[in-house]
């Protein structure tokens, strides 16, 4: 094994910094599926084009600003069980509000309103079908009703869900980690 010298090391990042200065790519072509089949992006109509800009992608990096507790631990990725009512973990309400996004007229709002009412934890219900509601869903980024955004003690968004199943986990894991 030969032994390099720092002023070889630095000469070889050197000359590695000046090769990657010099690599030249191409333009890449976005396909995305739109009306049920995919197509370039750069095809696109306008308002297909604003909608496509607006959309978030997953990454398990940004995933992390969505968990509930904000904690840096690694998530347990099982689905979570179902308790029995008697068995439900008391869940520490204090640090956790929610904002409830709905409308009168939605076929799946009362459940997840029914589901909201029976928990101890601020909130509020927002009306979507009103001016000032539909004006705060925009500005929040809702599209769909029910939507719930849950927000942690320093008013951060932790977690957003849209049916009951959605917000068992949200709720078990909350009250697994308090």
């Amino acid at each position: 094994m030969e032994l390099r010298t720092i002023e070889q090391v630095e000469k070889e990042i050197a000359e590695t910094k000046a090769a990657l200065n010099d690599v030249h790519g191409s333009e890449t072509e976005v396909y995305a599926r739109i009306v049920g089949y995919y197509r370039a992006v750069k095809h696109w109509n306008k308002g297909k084009r604003d909608e496509f800009d607006q959309r978030k992608m997953f990454t398990l990096e940004a995933s992390k600003e969505y968990d509930i507790t904000a904690a840096d631990e690694p998530c347990d990725c099982a689905a979570p069980k179902k308790l029995a009512k008697e068995e439900q973990p008391v869940m520490n309400t204090e640090s956790v509000s929610y904002e409830m996004y709905v409308r009168k007229t939605c076929p799946n709002c009362p459940p997840v309103k029914a589901f909201m009412a029976d928990l101890e934890m601020p909130g509020r219900s927002i009306d979507v079908d009103t001016d000032e509601g539909l004006a705060e869903a925009g500005s929040k980024g809702v599209f769909a009703a029910p939507t719930v955004i849950f927000y942690n003690n320093a008013g951060v968004e932790t977690a957003r869900c849209h049916n009951v199943e959605e917000l068992e986990a949200v709720v078990n894991k909350v009250a697994v980690t308090a």
